[in-house]
C-alpha cells in the first residue's frame, strides 16, 4: 500500500540512510531521513515510550501465552479471530498482517525509524495528501495512541459505482521502529469494537533487530510457524483484498 513517502526538511541523516529522498511504497522501499534530537529523548538518544500501555518494543515486552510470531511482529492469539497475511505478487514478500475479529478489520505494518525521530508527524501528513488526491476526505483527530486519522477512502464496487469506506489510521513511534494499524468495518463507528480493537492493537510486539536500515522500510514480516527467509508456499488464486487506495497482492487466511 503505497501510502506515504518520507519527506523531512532537516539536513542531518541517518548514517545507515542512503543520500537520496524517494518516494516509499510499504511494499519494498526506504528512503533518507533526519536524526535530529527531539525533547523528551532518553540519554542514549532513543524515543521515550509509554511504559504503561503498548504497542510493545521486544525489550520491554512481557512473555505472554498465545502470541503469533509473524517475524517483525507478535501479535495476540485470540479464539474466533481471523488473520490474513498480504503478499506482495511481485516479490512474494509478506507485506502486511490484516486481523479480523468480528465484523472489524486491523491490518499492521511495522517500519524501521531513526533513533531520535518520530515518522509519525510526517506520515499522517502524506497519508492525507495522498487520500484527497484521490478523492477522499481526511479529519486528523486525538485517540488513545495520540494523533490519528479518521478518513474516507474512495472506493469502486463491482458496478464500477464510486463510493466512500471509512477508516482509521493510527501510528505509534517506538525505540527505532513505527508502528502502523488501518482499522476498518465496525471498528470505526462502534465504541465498543473500536476498544476491542485498540486493546488488541496495544497489545502488539515489535522486533525491530539490530541491523542498521534506512527509515520507513518496511520490516520484514512472516508467515505464522515459518522462520525468517523460508520460502513461501506456492501462492493461491488471487483474491479480491480489502481496497486501501492501492491494489494488494493475494491473501493467505489462517482462522484460529
Amino acid at each position: 500500500m503505497a501510502l506515504f513517502g518520507r519527506r523531512r526538511k532537516d539536513a542531518d541523516k541517518d548514517p545507515a540512510a542512503p543520500d537520496d529522498v524517494a518516494e516509499v511504497d510499504s511494499t519494498d522501499g526506504g528512503t533518507a531521513g533526519a536524526d535530529a534530537a527531539v525533547e523528551g529523548a532518553s540519554p542514549d538518544g532513543a524515543l521515550p515510550v509509554d511504559s504503561e500501555r503498548g504497542p510493545w518494543d521486544e525489550a520491554d515486552a512481557q512473555e505472554k501465552p498465545g502470541r503469533v510470531d509473524l517475524g517483525a511482529l507478535k501479535i495476540p492469539g485470540r479464539h474466533g479471530m481471523a488473520l490474513r497475511m498480504e503478499l506482495d505478487r511481485a516479490s512474494r514478500r509478506v507485506i502486511a498482517a490484516n486481523v479480523s475479529i468480528g465484523q472489524s478489520n486491523l491490518q499492521v505494518q511495522a517500519f524501521s525509524a531513526p533513533r531520535t525521530a518520530g515518522i509519525w508527524e510526517d506520515i499522517r501528513a502524506q497519508i492525507s495528501e495522498s487520500i484527497t488526491k484521490q478523492g477522499g476526505q481526511v479529519t486528523e483527530t486525538t485517540g488513545p495512541f495520540g494523533k490519528e486519522l479518521l478518513a474516507l477512502l474512495p472506493v469502486k464496487d463491482a458496478q464500477g459505482n464510486v463510493g466512500r469506506r471509512p477508516a482509521r489510521f493510527l501510528g505509534v513511534d517506538g525505540p527505532r521502529w513505527f508502528l502502523r494499524g488501518v482499522l476498518t468495518g465496525a471498528a470505526v463507528a462502534d465504541k465498543t469494537a473500536a476498544r476491542d480493537l485498540e486493546q488488541y492493537f496495544s497489545e502488539i510486539v515489535v522486533v525491530r533487530g539490530t541491523d542498521a536500515r534506512p527509515p520507513s522500510e518496511l520490516l520484514a514480516l512472516t508467515m505464522p510457524g515459518r522462520p525468517a527467509g523460508a520460502p513461501e508456499a506456492p501462492l493461491p488464486a488471487p483474491m479480491q483484498a480489502p481496497n486501501l487506495l492501492a491494489p494488494r497482492g493475494p491473501e493467505i487466511s489462517e482462522v484460529r
